[in-house]
C-alpha cells in the first residue's frame, strides 16, 4: 500500500480482509508525492480508464503544486495508511481514487460522505467507459444528467453526474 508513517523500526503492513480498520482525513500538503502515487496506481489499474494525458512526472507535479493548493483534498485510510484520496473544489468532485487493493471496502463511500456531509450538491465527469465508476457514484445517489464531452485531455466521452 501507499505512504503512511515513516517507521524506522518496522514496516508498517496493511492487514488484509473487511475488518482493517478505516478512517478519513484531511490530507496534508507534505503527503503530495503519496497522493500522486495513489492516483496514479489506482488510474493505471482501473478496467475501463483511458491512458492519462500526461506523464507521471508531471502527475506528481500537478498534485503537488496545483491540485494540492487549489482542493480541498481527503484521504481514506487503513491502519494509518492512505489508500484514498477525494479532492473536492466547490461543488466539484475533482478527483476521486481508491488504491485497487482496498477497493470494496468502504473507503471510497467514507470519502464521499465527506463530500456529501459538507455540499447541498455535488457534480462530477467520469469517463463514459469506467463502468465502476458510475455504478458507485450511481449506488450514492449520483444520476447522469444527460450530458455527455470529449473536452478533455484525454478526448474521450466524459458524463456529467449530479447529487
Amino acid at each position: 500500500l501507499i505512504g503512511g508513517p515513516v517507521s524506522h523500526d518496522t514496516p508498517r503492513v496493511c492487514p488484509k480482509g473487511p475488518f482493517s480498520r478505516g478512517g478519513v482525513r484531511r490530507a496534508r500538503v507534505e503527503e503530495a508525492d503519496v497522493i500522486a502515487d495513489l492516483w496514479l496506481i489506482s488510474r493505471h489499474a482501473a478496467p475501463g480508464m483511458p491512458p492519462s494525458a500526461h506523464s507521471d512526472d508531471d502527475v506528481r507535479v500537478w498534485i503537488r503544486e496545483l491540485l494540492m493548493p487549489s482542493c480541498e483534498v481527503w484521504v481514506a485510510t487503513e491502519w494509518d495508511v492512505a489508500v484514498g484520496m477525494l479532492a473536492l473544489k466547490a461543488q466539484w468532485i475533482e478527483q476521486l481514487y481508491v488504491a485497487p487493493a482496498s477497493q470494496r471496502r468502504g473507503h471510497g463511500s467514507r470519502l464521499l460522505a465527506v463530500a456529501q456531509g459538507s455540499r447541498a450538491s455535488l457534480e462530477l465527469w467520469t469517463f463514459e467507459s469506467n463502468l465502476g465508476a458510475r455504478r458507485f457514484y450511481e449506488a450514492h445517489g449520483f444520476r447522469w444528467e444527460g450530458t455527455s464531452s470529449s473536452d478533455n485531455e484525454e478526448r474521450v466521452p466524459a458524463l456529467l453526474y449530479r447529487w
